[in-house]
């Protein structure tokens, strides 16, 4: 029940992914006309990144890289991030997704990175700031003799300015404002976005230390302190701030739990100081100034015969690798800053997508010791051919420059390419051209209608399922129109309970599952996890609270909760009534909260 354009330049994709690249991702001349193809597009990117190969051999064989980085994108086995498909090989030709800004305590360092926010936006990047250096609101401004406004009425200026550059983009500019808890401000800035439209273009979360997360589970206090002076200048109950960020989270989806000793235990470079933010959505830590490039490997499509295509996989992995590390090379970045760090640095993310669907191919219900085991053995696999790839360029290409003190010597390794190699991104609109489901996200509905344009919906079933009901003889229309008006199938005794246990929901999932998932991917994962723990409309405040204290007892390095019907405007609407099916975004790619960001 797929639907398939008509006219993809022989590539199978849906009507949406079609939809998604004409508006987004291919050139268009002057006039807005669309002037190549989908094919066109891949060959594009692929020929811009083989071509960073002739900067370490002049005599390098290009044309056999480009054909095996088309092959893996054409087959939709790989994909790089947005600003990769969109820029490479063209004037702008800035590919990463991922940056990390500072926010000094002046007039000239905030409104400086206003300015840099707003040079990433255009260029298709999106940005993590930290707000945590900024005094907080009614402190003391010497230079003028007046008083400070405090850190959320300068994320306001930003917030704006997001607004602006949105309008001209081909891509929505998204932030990540973090704030450390002991902050003075933390209270306002967690209630933030209860305030309807406030802060619209961030997500937002609480940088948690591991002193304020044990005194939450003990009920003892803690300081705020002030940036300005380093004093403290109030002491609170832990639970009264922990318990504040959990309603608002109950209520809105933010603020998000950033563990930042847990990041800064991993942290590779060291030397060069803490990391304080992440990128918009919490997978990627960064330095401040520093930028980071991420694609993701496509699972369903490593499967054959039921089983997982390991030297598939492996040859994958290598050429993903490779493929990063020439980004790096060829990039035109927007600051200079930005320029040094991340070739000092030349962090990559490799992460995945398609969990779901591999797992329903393999027969696995996601909420099973099982799928757990089959994520921490697919990622440790992933990371060793990685960091095996990732050597093998270091003795061909050099180390990564600030490899000297880094947390890679001093595990014993004698060279790496790349400080950091392995982030689970949350793939958005990627999954949508590769037409499966998102990052390690389970499916969000098995049907629903989508709107492709004006006026004009679609019923869109489930591939897999569609195929697997169609085995079972029950693939009629009408079934899959009434689990539209629901999205999950377990209520239907039609549906046999081998498709009931494979094809489960986000919604169908306790939040347990979730976060064990999470941390099973973040056991292998040197950057962090993007998961967004789906809760039902009907989620207790209290389901929350364990939600956020489970995620840090597990070791993940953040968390992200979204309960159904929190936010506005989502992308995916279950039926007000009975007689009303789910209606998706155009842009919906199976996480509601991401997609809604």
């Amino acid at each position: 029940m797929e639907c398939k354009s008509a006219n993809t330049d022989e590539i199978p994709l849906s009507v949406n992914a079609r939809k998604v690249l004409d508006r987004r991702y291919l050139l268009k001349d002057e006039g807005g006309r669309i002037v190549e193809t989908p094919r066109a597009m891949f060959r594009r990117v692929a020929k811009a990144v083989a071509e960073a190969d002739l900067l370490y051999d002049k005599g390098a064989e290009g044309k056999q890289l480009e054909k095996e980085f088309f092959d893996l994108m054409i087959n939709t086995e790989f994909l790089p991030n947005s600003p990769t498909l969109m820029n490479a090989g063209t004037e702008i030709e800035q590919l990463s997704a991922c940056f990390v800004l500072p926010v000094g305590d002046s007039i000239r360092e905030i409104f400086g990175a206003v300015k840099n926010m707003a040079l990433i936006h255009q260029s298709g990047g999106g940005t993590g700031l930290s707000f945590s250096r900024l005094r907080p609101k009614d402190d003391v401004v010497k230079s003028t003799g007046g008083i400070a406004s405090g850190p959320l009425s300068f994320m306001r200026v930003f917030d704006e300015a997001t607004e602006i550059i949105k309008q001209g983009g081909r891509r929505r500019g998204a932030n990540m404002g973090i704030l450390r808890v002991d902050h003075p401000d933390i209270m306002d800035f967690i209630r933030a976005k209860e305030r309807e439209g406030f802060l619209s273009n961030f997500n937002t979360s609480v940088n948690a230390t591991d002193r304020f997360m044990e005194s939450v589970k003990a009920d003892g206090k803690y300081d705020l302190i002030n940036p300005r002076t380093g004093k403290a200048v109030k002491t609170l109950g832990a639970k009264q701030i922990f318990n504040r960020a959990v309603k608002s989270a109950w209520k809105t989806g933010d603020p998000g739990f950033i563990f930042i000793d847990e990041i800064n235990r991993y942290n590779p470079t060291p030397g060069l100081g803490e990391i304080e933010s992440t990128n918009p959505c919490g997978e990627q830590p960064l330095l401040p100034y520093e930028s980071c490039n991420l694609g993701s490997i496509n699972l369903s499509k490593m499967i054959r015969d039921e089983t997982i295509d390991w030297e598939k996989l492996k040859k994958t992995i290598h050429l993903g690798i490779h493929f990063l590390d020439n980004i790096i090379d060829i990039n035109k970045f927007p600051l200079p800053e930005i320029d040094a760090i991340t070739k000092g640095n030349r962090k990559i993310g490799l992460g995945v997508m398609g969990f779901a669907e591999m797992l329903i191919k393999l027969g696995i219900s996601y909420a099973s010791d099982e799928a757990l085991e089959k994520a921490e053995r697919v990622m440790q696999f992933i990371q060793r051919e990685a960091i095996e790839k990732s050597k093998v360029l270091a003795r061909q290409r050099g180390s990564f420059p600030n490899f000297r003190g880094s947390l890679w010597e001093k595990k014993g390794y004698k060279r790496m390419r790349n400080a950091s190699i392995i982030t689970i991104a949350p793939t958005g609109t990627l999954s949508i051209i590769a037409g499966t489901s998102s990052s390690i996200e389970p499916l969000f509905a098995i049907s629903f209608y989508r709107e492709i344009l004006e006026g004009t919906r679609l019923l869109e079933v489930n591939s897999l399922f569609q195929s697997m009901a169609e085995a079972e003889g029950i693939a009629d229309r009408e079934l899959m129109e009434s689990i539209a008006l629901k999205g999950s199938i377990q209520d239907f005794p039609s549906v046999p309970e081998n498709l009931k246990r494979t094809f489960l929901t986000a919604l169908d999932i306790p939040l347990e599952w979730h976060i064990k998932m999470q941390a099973a991917f973040q056991k292998y994962t040197d950057n962090a996890v993007s998961k967004t723990i789906n809760l039902p409309q009907e989620a207790t405040i209290e389901d929350v609270a364990k939600a956020y204290l489970m995620a840090y007892e597990i070791k993940c390095k953040g968390i992200t909760i979204f309960r159904y019907g929190s936010k506005q405007p989502q992308v995916l609407y279950i039926g007000l009534s009975k007689d009303t099916p789910l209606q998706a975004g155009p842009e919906f790619s199976g996480d509601c909260r991401i997609c809604s960001v």
